[in-house]
């Protein structure tokens, strides 16, 4: 493991995008998420995923310069085109067209259409939260995880993120619907480590635990995970007429798709009462009895924010398969890799936009 301050591992990330044909402003918007997720431990959505990044760029899968446009606006419904734009900025203008929609009417709905991958989708729904508005935010692939009962990929790892504002950080539900997501083999063959059982499955359909036999991922809970991952394709893809799945199963071009929502509070409840409610019930449920060996209760995301505070002050690992796969795509590209020395402990690149999030669409 290779230990890098934010600040480093932000302008290394950045360097390499924008040197991978990223435009300016979407390599920035992509390097922060990446480092966000690697800040929170989710190292599956971290910067590991920049030389695929670059890769699609020069297959033509990614248009590193593409602007989103809004194709309608219908009451409380807009759709976005991404026109296959870095993922990161199309969920960062999904979510900023939601929120002021929700602003507004109370609630606001944005799919966003022909996306690549976003990473970490709780960064979106935070976006939500940071402006005092309660975030979900979905987003739909190509095939990665078996349906339940079969042995091949039919369905993708379809995350699911909700953050609810709070007094401090937001409660933050961020999951994947397959056992992990498909970050977390990568990781593991970047740290030449073994997997678990239940994480992927291999050829013959037996639980893999050599990350490189991995033929396709296991969902979450069976059934559970798979028919939650279908749904999604539902709401994300065939809703807006841009399907995936099964596009991709018949031998088809698939491509990506998003959903920002957003909720103002104050059109349901007081927000005073829903903030002491809030409060309440979790400090109801922190105040349970432990099972053996728990040393407290946590709430969905509070581990993360309690690691990022961590390691935005004394560094972020990396593992050093991950460091060399930069490397090599560093000297490749022509990007000094010296950014990855520096002072420890430099917290000038902050885990999230502050509050208000990024500008409006270019067409308002």
């Amino acid at each position: 493991m290779k230990t890098v301050p934010a600040r480093n591992l932000h302008e290394f990330g950045a360097g390499l995008l924008t040197a991978g044909g990223f435009a300016q402003h979407h390599a920035e918007d992509t390097a922060r998420v990446l480092v966000w997720a690697n800040a929170r431990g989710a190292d599956s959505h971290g910067v590991l995923r920049i030389p695929r990044y670059v890769e699609m760029v020069e297959q033509g899968r990614i248009d590193p310069a593409a602007t989103p446009d809004i194709e309608s606006n219908e009451g409380a419904v807009a759709i976005l085109n991404a026109r296959n734009m870095p993922g990161a900025t199309a969920m960062l203008a999904a979510m900023d067209e939601a929120v002021g929609i929700a602003e507004r009417l109370g609630i606001g709905w944005c799919s966003a259409k022909n996306i690549t991958h976003a990473g970490a989708v709780g960064y979106y729904a935070m976006q939500a939260a940071d402006r005092g508005l309660l975030g979900i935010v979905m987003s739909a692939s190509r095939p990665l995880m078996a349906y339940h009962g079969a042995r091949a990929s039919g369905l993708s790892t379809n995350p699911i993120a909700i953050a609810v504002p709070q007094e401090g950080h937001p409660l933050l539900l961020d999951m994947s619907t397959s056992t992990v997501a498909f970050g977390k083999i990568m990781h593991a063959r970047d740290a030449g480590t073994p997997i678990p059982p239940g994480w992927g499955i291999d050829e013959t359909g037996a639980p893999a635990t050599d990350p490189a036999r991995v033929a396709t991922l296991a969902p979450l809970g069976g059934p559970k995970g798979s028919g939650l991952s279908l749904m999604i394709e539902v709401i994300c893809s065939v809703l807006v007429g841009n399907p995936v799945i099964s596009e991709a199963l018949t031998g088809g071009e698939a491509a990506m798709n998003g959903l920002a929502l957003a909720v103002k509070v104050g059109a349901f409840a007081e927000t005073g009462g829903f903030a002491r409610q809030i409060a309440e019930l979790v400090a109801a449920l922190k105040g349970l009895p432990t099972t053996a060996g728990t040393d407290a209760i946590l709430m969905p995301g509070e581990r993360g924010f309690r690691l990022a505070e961590s390691r935005y002050r004394d560094g972020i690992p990396l593992a050093g398969g991950t460091v060399t796969r930069l490397l090599a795509l560093a000297e490749r590209l022509d990007v000094p890799s010296d950014v990855f020395s520096g002072r420890q402990g430099d917290r000038q690149v902050p885990p999230r936009p502050p509050a208000g999030g990024r500008a409006r669409m270019p067409s308002e």
